[in-house]
């Protein structure tokens, strides 16, 4: 029951998300969804490895995650159809 809970509460999340995270920050959030490297990130991005560290850090920290497992199971959960 309280996993459903949680569940209902994703799309506020990724709503309140989108409105907290810079431009570069989303651009990164978007590369790091096809599973790449920090160093892909990058090299796609013409940044430098240290600097994603530094937006995947400030990204986990403004969605209250850990880690870019639970920025993938945050983007990849869905919610339950209300019947």
């Amino acid at each position: 029951m309280e996993h459903f809970e949680a569940s209902r509460q994703i799309p506020k999340l990724r709503a309140r998300a989108h409105d907290l995270l810079t431009t570069r920050e989303r651009q990164i959030i978007l590369v790091l969804s096809e599973g790449v490297t920090n160093k892909e990130i990058g090299r796609r991005l013409k940044l430098a490895e240290g600097t994603v560290k530094v937006h995947l850090h400030n990204i986990y920290r403004k969605l209250g995650i850990a880690n870019r497992t639970a920025r993938a199971v945050l983007t990849r959960t869905k919610t339950p159809d209300a019947t």
